[in-house]
């Protein structure tokens, strides 16, 4: 023990010597998972990927990945996918590509003109400006909403806020139709798809959407590039897909394997698939102004639907506002691949560590997504290096780009139908890191089982800005940081909630709002978010240790005990909202069952702690991590949720009626939200009950197998 801790010591003092402004990382005597005379190589090993990561190897990447605009399905995008190919096998990678035909639609051609009281062609592409001439790229395309029904409409306009199914619902209480009628929603509150559906549900023949200015404009602060907010002319761009699937909209619980391959998928017709039929265009808020302007009819029903923009916003229109909206959008069948990079495991090379991101965009995407694969990249040349100097992972690590993800996360969920039984059976963890470099704000977003990880990890990594910790920085005077439940918006929701893979997001933020716009450039970035490029390597230091910490731990460091504690959280919120509906939710045989698994898994940590200190000699370790890596699967069955089959964990979804915002235990909130009947809420108590009790015999197996 004295030995180790100075050893360590020693390693802290040479690395401040090295780097004197470095904070001394927290050293920890004790590692969840590992024996303890393995504790010192792993904190050794662990600082080694700390400080081999460097501002330098980051600004590389970000700038090797953002020099064209990269749309899934072009030439550029191809480019990008030989750079990250090329990088990884140079790091001494593996390379592996899985390639899918998938049925993407093209920017093709948009025009909105306000047709009365006088014609007004309006503008739908941002300004170039000159401090900035990636601006000026001639492949920069208009505002465009991916999988918008074609039409040339023109139609009265209709204000509906954000485009909410409670804004919708409020227009129809007032009594004030959209049908007919061609609709302006401002960007926020939901998914940009979910404002299409609603307004065709409603009647409307079109949908505008604009970006305010009190969301990210002049209300919050001067215009890029002055200023990191939005100008008259920034638009924000986005799918509009809304399947009650993920991924290829034509190969729905399948891959969409390519159509020359060697084996025949069965495709949907396009026209058996549930696409938007209504013409769908965002617009800058200089445009969307001279629409809302024109405007004289009936005021906003509440100070919520005022926008930032210098007059009262009203919902209708007195005298005749007309406009025109005309998209022609062609879509075909395109190639995508999902580049994965494998360090392979030398004693469990069927288990794997799965870090990812997306790396299409629709633009130059230095925030979205590039940012986050950079930080992947830059973790893949470190990872390598060591490789390169004797270290072999036990468990296999795999550095994930996915493609397709801004159309509704599609590369991954291809993946994810590709190879079901392997990722089922195989996948430890999955860490996603979309955008997930834009500042200096640490934070995450995790299952149960990696929040401590997650912790843990920060510990070990100092803010570039201070002479603190992530961990000091994020906890604050708190004794414990606040960490987030994951929703929807990216690549885990395959394989958390379709599969089951313990998950998270992990970032260093700020906000950025320039999103999906022409100007989430390498000069926005570079001058409004982070000049130094200090915050990826501080991110993929947290990365790494997480990766290394379940590759290198006798037994898979989860944390189980969050199991309880967050179920008691969620279901008690259950119950209250339910309240507020008055309706019932019968939540005794779950909470008796959410009871056993207190005693369970405090008897289980308890149990591993000690084996941790005594060893494994008569333990079958490779056993109990088997049945680790299935626990959180128990959360899923496969008749999927009451609005989704794609969507199977009992656990958490994202809400379907905005698509991003976190919903805990979704069957009843659903159940809540569309009134169900006590009979079928009691089937999905029965439900999750025996869920619960199917998870509390593992976790009882797990206790008799770690008892000595």
């Amino acid at each position: 023990m004295m030995r180790s801790f100075f050893s360590i010591l020693l390693l802290t003092i040479l690395l401040l010597i090295s780097n004197p402004l470095a904070a001394q990382p927290a050293i920890p005597q004790f590692l969840d998972g590992f024996f303890q005379e393995r504790v010192e190589n792993q904190i050794e090993l662990e600082q080694t990927l700390i400080q081999t990561l460097h501002p330098e190897m980051y600004r590389e990447h970000l700038y090797r990945l953002t020099r064209e605009p990269n749309i899934a399905g072009t030439p550029e995008n191809r480019r990008v996918i030989e750079y990250m190919t090329e990088s990884m096998e140079r790091a001494g990678l593996r390379v592996d590509h899985y390639d899918y035909d998938v049925w993407l639609p093209d920017p093709g051609e948009v025009k909105i003109e306000i047709v009365r009281p006088k014609r007004v062609p309006l503008n739908n592409k941002e300004y170039i400006l000159e401090e900035d001439l990636y601006t000026a790229d001639e492949r920069l395309h208009h505002g465009w909403n991916a999988y918008s029904g074609s039409g040339d409409v023109t139609a009265e306009v209709v204000y509906a806020n954000y485009g909410t199914k409670q804004d919708f619902e409020l227009l129809d209480e007032l009594g004030i139709s959209v049908e007919g009628k061609i609709v302006i929603a401002r960007y926020g509150g939901n998914f940009r798809g979910y404002k299409a559906k609603y307004a065709e549900e409603y009647g409307a023949v079109g949908l505008i959407i604009y970006s305010d200015p009190a969301n990210g404009g002049y209300v919050n602060g001067p215009a890029y590039p002055e200023d990191k907010f939005i100008n008259e002319s920034t638009i924000q761009r986005g799918s509009a897909l809304t399947t009650e699937y993920y991924g290829d909209p034509l190969t729905p619980f399948e891959p969409a394997l390519p159509i020359d391959g060697d084996v025949e998928i069965e495709r949907l017709d396009p026209e058996d698939v549930g696409f938007h039929t209504i013409p769908i265009a965002p617009l800058p808020y200089a445009s969307a102004q001279k629409i809302l302007e024109e405007m004289d009819g009936i005021p906003v029903p509440n100070q919520n639907w005022q926008g930032g923009l210098p007059f009262t916003y009203r919902v209708t229109s007195e005298s005749l506002v007309e406009v025109n909206l005309y998209v022609d959008q062609p879509a075909d069948l395109k190639r995508i691949t999902n580049v994965i990079g494998v360090i392979e495991g030398s004693e469990y090379p069927d288990e794997w560590i799965i870090l990812g991101s997306h790396f299409d965009a629709w633009g130059f995407g230095a925030i979205d997504p590039n940012s986050g694969t950079a930080m992947l990249l830059s973790l893949a040349d470190v990872l390598g290096e060591m490789v390169q100097n004797g270290f072999r992972p036990k468990r296999s690590i795999m550095i994930a780009h996915w493609d397709a993800e801004e159309y509704l996360l599609i590369g991954s969920s291809e993946w994810v139908e590709h190879i079901t039984e392997e990722v089922d059976a195989n996948s430890v963890l999955y860490l996603n890191a979309d955008s997930a470099v834009t500042g200096p704000n640490f934070g995450a977003s995790s299952s149960p089982s990696l929040k401590k990880p997650i912790i843990e990890a920060s510990k070990m990594v100092q803010h570039p800005d201070t002479t603190l910790s992530l961990y000091q920085t994020w906890a604050g005077d708190s004794d414990s940081p606040s960490l987030g439940n994951l929703g929807g918006g990216s690549d885990h929701v395959g394989l958390y909630m379709h599969i089951g893979v313990p998950s998270a997001g992990v970032s260093m933020s700020q906000w950025a709002p320039v999103y999906h716009s022409n100007y989430d450039t390498f000069e926005y970035y570079k001058t409004q978010l982070d000049g130094s490029f200090s915050y990826g390597p501080a991110l993929g230091g947290v990365y790494g240790t997480i990766a290394l910490r379940f590759s290198e731990s006798d037994i898979l460091p989860y944390d189980f005990e969050r199991y309880h504690q967050d179920l008691v959280t969620h279901l008690n919120d259950i119950q209250e909202k339910a309240s507020t509906y008055d309706l019932t939710i019968p939540a005794d045989p779950m909470m008796e069952k959410i009871n056993e698994m207190e005693n369970l898994v405090s008897q289980l940590t308890n149990n591993i702690n000690s084996l941790t200190t005594a060893g494994y000699s008569n333990t079958d370790i490779e056993s109990i991590n088997q049945k680790l890596i299935q626990l959180e699967r128990n959360f899923i069955v496969d008749e999927g949720m009451p609005y989704s089959s794609w969507l199977r964990s009992l656990y958490a979804s994202p809400d379907p009626y905005s698509g991003y915002a976190s919903w805990m235990l979704p069957a009843f909130q659903y159940a809540i939200e569309e009134g169900f009947s006590d009979v079928e809420i009691s089937r999905w108590v029965d439900i999750h009950t025996e869920a619960f009790e199917t998870l509390n015999r593992d976790l009882s197996e797990l206790v008799e197998m770690t008892t000595q």
